[in-house]
């Protein structure tokens, strides 16, 4: 629920600036709002260790709002840019599978196709092709490898070069400001429209989808696989219409129920086989 209120987010704030002025400012909030509570956590943090962490932020930050948001900016119609953020668990199996040598059993594939089937069903009364230049496509897929990469880099990292869960958002959030600035300054003013509105959109995006859903990403990444905690996103297309339908009227259908049930059984195969993976490991 948490990582699909960004989309509600993006939603609601579309109506009062650009997305990318949002996710600056939003970004710029947490910066400030977080740094009295990791200043001296961060001040204790070697400078190589940084570094590996900023890395990760620009990826899963930056690199994955821009995909999206600079895809649709350039034509690419919002569900289609959607559906290939959505394909995240796909993507990371993908690259831990041909870069990582990691091998993934049949039935996780099998939940995985599954679950992508049901995100296809579930929005497939909002696709449409439109006409953006052929690169821009790739743009949101781009992002969704973005945050792929990230997510496998983080899960790599040993404990002993990990942050504590605040000051590696603080961190992500600074180094994705800067990005976010450099891109939206050089095109438009980063001054905030003076509206109640846009006040609105950043603390949403403040709360529920940074500390709620980047959060809680990164704290379920540290107690379980990487696998089982992108599947789970597959459930993200039809909460978010839940809620798009509570916030905006926005109209349901029996075909979004359709794809939120072939979702479920995708990802409960993955956690089923997950699940005897450990037992198995433990025996």
């Amino acid at each position: 629920m948490s990582w699909s209120s960004g989309f509600v987010g993006a939603r609601f704030s579309i109506e009062y600036a650009s997305a990318l002025l949002v996710v600056f400012w939003r970004c710029v909030v947490i910066t400030l709002v977080l740094f009295p509570f990791v200043y001296r956590s961060l001040l204790k943090t070697p400078r190589w260790l940084w570094v590996k962490h900023a890395g990760i932020g620009l990826l899963a930050m930056a690199g994955y709002m821009l995909g999206v948001t600079q895809g649709i900016a350039f034509g690419v119609p919002a569900g289609l840019a959607a559906l290939c953020a959505d394909m995240l668990p796909l993507g990371m199996a993908l690259i831990a599978a041909l870069f990582l040598g990691e091998r993934l059993g049949r039935q996780i594939w099998l939940g995985l196709v599954i679950g992508m089937a049901g995100v296809i069903a579930t929005t497939l009364g909002v696709l449409s092709v439109g006409h953006a230049p052929l690169w821009a496509y790739a743009l949101p897929i781009a992002g969704m490898l973005s945050l792929a990469i990230a997510t496998l880099w983080q899960k790599r990292l040993r404990a002993a070069h990990t942050l504590p869960l605040l000051p590696n958002l603080w961190l992500q959030c600074f180094v994705s400001s800067i990005a976010f600035a450099v891109i939206e300054g050089s095109q438009h003013s980063l001054a905030p429209p003076p509206s109640v509105g846009f006040v609105l959109s950043v603390l949403w995006t403040v709360t529920l989808p940074t500390f709620g859903g980047y959060g809680l990403y990164w704290l379920c990444l540290r107690r379980s696989s990487a696998t089982r905690v992108a599947t789970v996103l597959y459930l993200s297309p039809p909460v978010t219409m839940l809620w798009a339908w509570a916030m905006f009227g926005e109209p349901l259908s029996w075909q979004m129920a359709l794809g939120m049930a072939i979702s479920s059984i995708g990802v409960w195969l993955v956690l089923r086989a997950e699940a005897r993976q450990a037992d198995a490991g433990t025996a």
